[in-house]
């Protein structure tokens, strides 16, 4: 079997980095003062883990015929400073479906099971959280317990 092959290219000048993938662009903050109007090294991480467990809630919604409306990831990461890493992330996957909580929990087996990137981080770091269900949005409502960023 033939690995599968990634590839990125950052770029930085004036203040501001890009990292570049097939026709995406991501802007990164990359300066030492930083920015908020892009994502620093850290929240790329978590950023990577949420897209790897959506994907992989969809990719497990569709083998096991399961209707999937919305879904999405809360994610919460744990420095330590030495030496420098990631000590933990929490995470809180809700999905917007009808199936039975039974069939919640097989895609969030499936979801560690599968993912490169969960499976990547949880073998150096504590990786934690549940799935639980995602409430309709109503009008200009957040779902129910959601969390400011």
């Amino acid at each position: 079997m033939t690995d599968l092959e990634y590839s990125v290219t950052t770029k930085f000048s004036r203040g501001m980095g890009r990292s570049f993938c097939k026709e995406a662009v991501i802007p990164l903050d990359a300066a030492l003062e930083g920015r908020a109007d892009a994502f620093n090294p850290a929240e790329l991480l978590l950023a990577a883990i949420s897209a790897c467990m959506t994907k992989g809630a969809l990719r497990a919604a569709k083998l096991n015929n399961i209707e999937i409306r919305a879904i999405e990831a809360r994610l919460k990461g744990f420095r330590r400073d030495a030496p420098p890493g990631m000590r933990r992330v929490e995470y809180e996957l809700l999905i917007d479906t009808d199936a039975p909580d039974r069939r919640l929990e097989l895609i969030h087996r499936n979801v560690l099971k599968f993912g490169t990137v969960t499976n990547t981080v949880a073998a150096g770091t504590e990786l934690t959280g549940h799935v639980g269900r995602l409430e309709p949005k109503g009008h200009g409502e957040k779902p129910v317990g959601a969390m400011q960023c």
